[in-house]
This record gives structure tokens, sequence and C-alpha cells, in this order.
């Protein structure tokens, strides 16, 4: 009787993501993946030690994908948007892959990439190394939530995408003016979640850089008078 054939890493990461791109991370398992390749579980457990590790693998082809062939250009918030836009997209495409991502941290080559560049544009910014690191987290939790938040709308089905629209008018047109006054004022104004996500994309993140910009002005101007009281 023939061997059951040996999977490569990469043959079981693309058959994990084809099952991520279906489902979700809760109802991934290694188990399943095993079934869908026609094999046992212990396997993969050569190549993974377990279901956490495997999918971290899988968020960070991802990664490496979306980092492949990219150019840093342009200003240290150039760069950090252009990153950010260009993981929005890689996630937007596979968008059931971005929650693993959020939820299971890579340490791959395509994460190492990632950090390295924003660590890169911090540092062109003039940020003092000091304050490098906390803005780096927050730079990196804030594009990491905002990818995955929208990936989670756009797993939604054109179907769900009505309904969600018509009860969003529903309530908010139908709004009693007396117990909620302000979302009767701006009820005609007001747009669902789900609409022109890519400029509010933007503008948060763009608010987190101007916050970042504001640190490194007040930073000079506090250098600059102390060095003008020493003189």
């Amino acid at each position: 009787m023939a061997g059951r054939k040996r999977w490569s890493t990469d043959e079981i990461l693309d058959a994990a993501a084809e099952l991520l791109r279906t489902g979700d991370a809760d109802t991934f398992s290694v188990r399943k993946l095993a079934a869908t390749l026609g094999t046992d579980s212990s396997s993969l457990y050569r190549h993974f030690r377990n279901k956490t590790e495997l999918l971290r693998a899988v968020a960070d082809r991802i990664l490496l994908a979306a980092m492949d062939g990219h150019r840093p250009e342009g200003d240290w918030k150039q760069r950090l948007m252009s990153l950010a836009l260009r993981l929005r997209e890689a996630f937007g495409q596979q968008p059931q892959l971005a929650t693993v991502w959020g939820r299971y941290a890579s340490s791959g080559t395509g994460s190492r990439l990632v950090m390295e560049e924003v660590l890169q544009a911090l540092r062109a910014s003039g940020l003092s190394d000091e304050r490098i690191p906390a803005r780096y987290h927050r730079v990196a939790v804030l594009i990491a939530a905002l990818i995955a938040a929208e990936a989670g709308a756009g797993t939604v089905t054109p179907a769900e995408h009505e309904q969600g629209t018509e009860l969003f008018r529903v309530a908010v047109l139908g709004a009693d003016p007396e117990r909620f006054p302000a979302l009767a004022h701006f009820a005609r104004e007001v747009r669902p979640l789900g609409e022109d996500r890519r400029a509010a994309f933007e503008d948060i993140l763009g608010a987190q850089l101007t916050a970042i910009e504001a640190e490194i002005e007040a930073g000079t101007e506090a250098g600059s008078h102390a060095g003008g009281g020493a003189s």
C-alpha cells in the first residue's frame, strides 16, 4: 500500500489559509486541516507544535506577501500611511485572516519586516529613541485594530449588508427626538459604519501621526528654550 503523501510546510499553510477564508480561527482546528489534506494530525505536528503556532505562520505569510517589493517613499508620515494601506489591502483580500493576525501575534519574517519599517519611519521622524518604543506600540495596535475591524465588515454577505443598512435607517430615522435629540438632529447625515471606511481609516491613523508630530515639535521647542536659557 502506498504511503500517505508528505505535505510540505508551504502546502500545509496554503490549505490552512483556504480553511480560514471560509471559516474563522475559532472553528479552525488541526484535526480539520488534517482531514482536508487526507492525513492525520500527528503528521502536521511535525511542522507546527500546536494550532497557535500554525495560525501565527499563516498570518505571517500575509505580512510577508504584503511587504514583498515594498520600497519606502516620502517622509516618515507618508511611509507609515503607505505601509498601513498596504497591509489593509493585503488583509482586505483575505478578511478572515485579519482577525488571526490581531489575535495571534506573529514572530516570523513578515512581522519583522513590518516592525522594522515602522521603527525606521519613527526614527526618521526625529522622535527620540526613548519615545519610539511607546509610539511604535500605539501605531502597531491601531493599524491592527483598524484592519481587523474593517475585515470583520468585509465578511458580511451582500444580503446581510442590505439588511443591516435598512435596519440602520429604521433605527436612525425613526429615533424619538425627545429621547435621542442629537441622533434625530443628525439623522440624515449619519452613515452606517460600513460606508467610507478608507477615509475613516486614513483619518484615524492620521490623527495618531499628527499627535506624534506635535510631540516632536514640543520636544524641539523645549530644547530650544533650554538652550536659550543656558546661553
